[in-house]
């Protein structure tokens, strides 16, 4: 009786902190120099607040990794995940289960498409549409922009035009880049209203210097994510299916960000009136509750690999719990109205970034569309001079961020940009509390650039 008392009294939670040394000791840290990582311990949470392990409550304003869609913990989809994983917790690739079945019947009748191939993240999924249209289309170059970012991985990352692809270069072969729809940048030297979309005569100008009938696809971002959020004209969308049309070249919308709510529709580009000719998704599919991500593909496409071999495959693909965990999710969607919430909230940020813009000498511009928003930092409103560099960063957004994470604020800052994507559950009290954080923040910029 003793010795199970003294074995009992030897066991000991870890603290936090040598919960972040263990974290920090023995495992590696993406997009980081390790010995430069500070982890926060996060420690439990709820709808839009985490709790770190000191029992701080943190305001999540930018969804995790932008995907927590329908908020931390949600029961309903806890607690589909519990029950498949009491019937079935794993089938390889090539069996049929009800999970999988009934997410893609669901995702050819929101997307307008027909069917899924299933991976576990938008970077697989990204790598697989690059395969499909290949191969759909007898022809390797595939036309991206710039400004984007489609995944880790290696064809993926060559994909992307983000810095991040510089180390891993010269990657895939066959990818061509255009410059983005940057309006308040725009690389024409034109102005949105008196334009004739450059950024669309440029792509076709690159199509013709490459050779149509060598360019499988166009891929996108439906709305660009982590690159700046840049919000395309309205016309920009079906004058590129217009034109991916006019050459018999596939477009490919990547949703993996902007996808599933976080817009307000299923997809960005459903705001434009267009079908894309492959989709990808992930986050936003789970809300980040399982790996998950797919790849849809048109009726033509799907018809095609009636008769011929998809050449692809993944041992997670199709995994139940996470279908189950993403049937769940998009339940949640419709049965909760979180899109009209989207609409409401989107209006009241929208509101609250534009007052932001007039009343702030940092802030150059404001890009929102439903709760996917940013806030372009300057050091100068005239000259439109970046608070900091591209792919590089200033002490006055490292003063920013640094008062951010003071107050609890978990907001994503890159470059001289500060993204606002909370939860698409977030009430306008939890959403006006946040923005009055980074107010006060901005009024600390504004006094370093004045001294």
């Amino acid at each position: 009786m003793t010795t199970n008392i003294v074995e009992l009294e030897q066991i000991t939670e870890p603290t936090s902190q040598q919960i972040i040394d263990e974290n920090r000791d023995y495992t590696l840290f993406s997009w980081s120099v390790q010995n430069a990582a500070n982890p926060v311990h996060l420690k439990r949470a709820e709808g839009v607040y985490f709790w770190d392990g000191d029992d701080n409550r943190w305001l999540d304003f930018s969804s995790q990794l932008i995907n927590m869609n329908v908020g931390h913990q949600h029961p309903k989809v806890l607690n589909a995940i519990k029950k498949q994983v009491d019937e079935l917790c794993f089938a390889g690739p090539s069996f049929a289960t009800e999970p999988r079945g009934t997410l893609g019947k669901k995702l050819a009748e929101v997307t307008g498409l027909a069917k899924s191939f299933f991976t576990l993240g938008g970077s697989e999924a990204n790598e697989n549409a690059i395969k499909i249209a290949r191969l759909y289309t007898g022809r390797n170059k595939i036309i991206t922009r710039y400004r984007s970012y489609h995944g880790a991985t290696m064809g993926s990352m060559t994909a992307s035009g983000d810095p991040r692809r510089w180390p891993v270069e010269p990657g895939m072969p066959g990818v061509v880049r255009a410059f983005d729809p940057y309006c308040y940048r725009c690389p024409f030297g034109q102005k949105v209203e008196s334009c004739h979309r450059e950024c669309v005569s440029h792509i076709e100008e690159i199509i013709r210097m490459e050779g149509p009938d060598n360019i499988a696809a166009i891929l996108v971002e439906g709305i660009t994510g982590s690159n700046g959020l840049l919000i395309p004209p309205d016309d920009y969308y079906p004058k590129l299916r217009a034109l991916c049309d006019r050459y018999g070249i596939l477009l490919i919308d990547d949703e993996v960000m902007s996808g599933f709510g976080r817009t307000g529709m299923w997809l960005a580009t459903q705001h434009y009136g267009i079908k894309p000719d492959i989709v990808t998704a992930a986050k936003g599919l789970t809300s980040g509750y399982m790996p998950l991500g797919t790849v849809i593909v048109s009726a033509p496409i799907a018809e095609y690999f009636e008769t011929h071999m998809l050449y692809g495959g993944l041992t997670y693909s199709g995994h139940p719990v996470s279908c189950a965990a993403a049937n769940a999710n998009l339940a949640v969607y419709e049965e909760e109205s979180i899109f009209e919430n989207v609409e409401t909230q989107g209006a009241y940020l929208t509101h609250r970034l534009n007052s932001i813009e007039q009343r702030f000498a940092c802030v150059g511009d404001v890009r929102s569309i439903g709760l996917f928003s940013v806030i372009e930092l300057v050091k100068d409103k005239v000259t439109r001079e970046p608070l900091a560099p591209f792919n590089g960063t200033s002490p006055e957004m490292g003063k920013l961020a640094a008062y951010l994470k003071s107050q609890h604020l978990y907001a994503f800052t890159r470059f001289n940009m500060l993204w606002v994507c909370p939860p698409l559950i977030i009430t306008q009290e939890q959403l006006g509390n946040g923005l009055d954080i980074i107010e006060e923040g901005l009024r600390i910029v504004d006094a370093t650039l004045a001294s």
